[in-house]
């Protein structure tokens, strides 16, 4: 049998509409939207940290759809042509391609292992040694200091007024308790102050600061406890990144001839 001219372009049609509605979610007003569309969204989303199934895909398709209607209403309004819009489009030009090149700098310029073990080094170097756990009671006057040193000579319990007395809202709730810290962690005059206690001894007289007057209790001390490098890596590449993005940028504008 020999096949017409318009048979055999029917034919060609049955054959490559599937893979021409393959190459489009839908035709909008007879203009067809293009799957990749939905693909270059599924990237943001995943990008994201979702999972792109199939219920988020369905919904990624839906968005294409009414951006393309929105879009075709756009243009008959001509809105494309207005200024605000040609503004609006310049800053996101810009904004896009100034995002790829930090991330083109980024991905030419990787922290390395040898830069996060270093940086780790100088973590442990300024926080290794000892940590302290004490307790404390502020309040605005010495003389209140001074009654409540005596109060707990005589036996009342620290917890206790640290809860009904004290004007350190975090701490007060819980007792005067300050959990585990370094001694720098806390003002000078603090500090001085608790690092001379032996465990379980309280401040003979009150400590002044620019809070208040302090009566402290040191409760323990120990050895710091730092993590690991595994355990903080991420957030050290994190820090290393921006502190290397942040040299680029000066650095750029440093040299840029500005008039």
């Amino acid at each position: 049998m020999k096949l017409t001219l318009s048979a055999l372009t029917a034919a060609v049609l049955i054959t490559t509409a599937p893979w021409a509605a393959a190459q489009n979610v839908a035709i909008v007003n007879g203009k067809p939207v293009p799957t990749h569309r939905v693909d270059v969204l599924a990237k943001q989303v995943e990008a994201s940290g979702r999972p792109v199934d199939d219920q988020v895909r369905a919904q990624l398709k839906e968005e294409v759809i009414l951006r393309e209607i929105f879009m075709q209403e756009a243009q008959k309004r001509g809105i494309g042509a207005s200024k605000d819009y040609q503004d609006q489009i310049e800053l996101a030009r810009q904004t896009i391609m100034i995002r790829a090149l930090f991330t083109d700098f980024q991905k030419k310029n990787p922290v390395t292992d040898a830069e996060v073990k270093a940086e780790y080094d100088k973590f442990v170097a300024a926080n290794s040694g000892k940590e302290y756990r004490a307790r404390h009671i502020l309040v605005e006057k010495e003389d209140e200091a001074k009654a409540l040193i005596a109060d707990l000579k005589k036996g009342a319990k620290f917890e206790d007024l640290a809860k009904a007395k004290s004007k350190d809202p975090g701490s007060g709730a819980n007792g005067g308790d300050l959990d585990w810290a370094a001694a720098a962690s806390y003002v000078p005059e603090f500090s001085e102050a608790m690092v001379k206690l032996e465990k379980g001894q309280l401040t003979e007289a009150p400590v002044k600061s620019q809070f208040g007057w302090h009566v402290i209790r040191l409760d323990d001390v120990r050895q710091a406890e730092l993590p690991k490098l595994e355990e903080v890596k991420p957030q050290i590449v994190q820090q290393l990144q921006g502190q290397k993005l942040n040299q680029f940028q000066q650095a750029l504008r440093e040299k840029a001839k500005i008039q």
